[in-house]
């Protein structure tokens, strides 16, 4: 969404599979925030809110994962609002790069090293995590220094803690 100052705000980032727009099953009628691709290989299947309540009432094991999935996410915000209020940013950060390991990552068959391919740009970054964008790259920089990530543009490598 947009501050009234006219500054993008990124809430989430979406991959494969994931549903957006899912506060209009709840009720709300005004949106204030929209989705944007980051590629040219997305596709998006829109359903209107009627259609997605007519499938909700007509199946159960329908009705049940949505509901499933809005509760993650809400589960994932709540995460994110702890984060916000009572971590330092180096912490975030730290806790960012762990569940973009989750999502993206893969280990190393030499190394053991985390790597993790990933879409965002430094600014999505900070954005996700609360705070600026060059706070972020001192942070990352330190975190290079300390011999703890790599980082390239797309890709950041976690390297494996010695014994």
């Amino acid at each position: 969404y947009y501050t009234e100052d006219g500054e993008e705000v990124i809430k989430a980032i979406l991959t494969r599979g994931e549903l957006f727009g899912e506060k209009a099953i709840l009720g709300e009628s005004r949106r204030d925030e929209f989705a944007q691709s980051i590629d040219n290989g997305t596709s998006i299947c829109p359903i209107g809110v009627d259609t997605m309540h007519d499938l909700m009432r007509n199946n159960q094991t329908f009705s049940f994962k949505i509901y499933k999935f809005i509760g993650f996410k809400f589960k994932k915000l709540e995460r994110r609002l702890q984060l916000l209020l009572f971590k330092d940013t180096k912490t975030r950060l730290m806790e960012f790069l762990e569940e973009l390991c989750n999502d993206y990552g893969y280990d190393c068959e030499k190394t053991g090293d985390k790597v993790i391919h990933h879409p965002y740009t430094q600014k999505d970054i900070a954005s996700l995590i609360g705070t600026s964008r060059p706070t972020l790259n001192i942070l990352l920089n330190e975190l290079k220094e300390e011999n703890i990530i790599e980082f390239s543009r797309k890709e950041i490598r976690i390297y494996q803690k010695s014994a």
